[in-house]
């Protein structure tokens, strides 16, 4: 059975740092590209980072360049992403996901696996 548990959220001022971890489970983790996702209240879930298997290729939408890393250690079958200078804007549920392609990892579909979820809430 494939799990995906993210860590990490909370609580944090504004301009303030966090790092969000995923741990998988029940997958080979080295064959998947890894992405996360997030919702705010009211929102559609929106794309915010993908890592590809090999670690080789990062993709960020374009709010978050620059203050998010996203990474991976493949020993761990772990993926990270790193929030640096927080903004109330990125205040949302994050979501971790796996997926076996390397293509298209901006898109929510192209995943097979999905996380539960974890809150991030930045206060202003």
């Amino acid at each position: 059975q494939v799990q995906l548990v993210e860590s990490g959220g909370g609580l944090v001022q504004a301009g303030g740092s966090l790092r969000l971890s995923c741990a998988a489970s029940g997958l080979t983790f080295s064959r998947y590209s890894m992405g996360w996702f997030r919702q705010a209240p009211g929102k559609e879930r929106e794309f915010v980072a993908a890592i590809k298997w090999s670690g080789a290729g990062t993709y960020y939408t374009d709010s978050v360049k620059g203050r998010f890393t996203i990474s991976r250690d493949n020993a761990k079958n772990t993926v990270y992403l790193q929030m640096n200078s927080l903004k109330a804007d990125d205040t949302a549920v994050y979501y971790c996901a796996a997926a076996t392609t390397n293509w298209n990892l901006q898109m929510s579909r192209n995943y097979d696996y999905w996380g539960q979820g974890n809150q991030v809430t930045v206060s202003s």
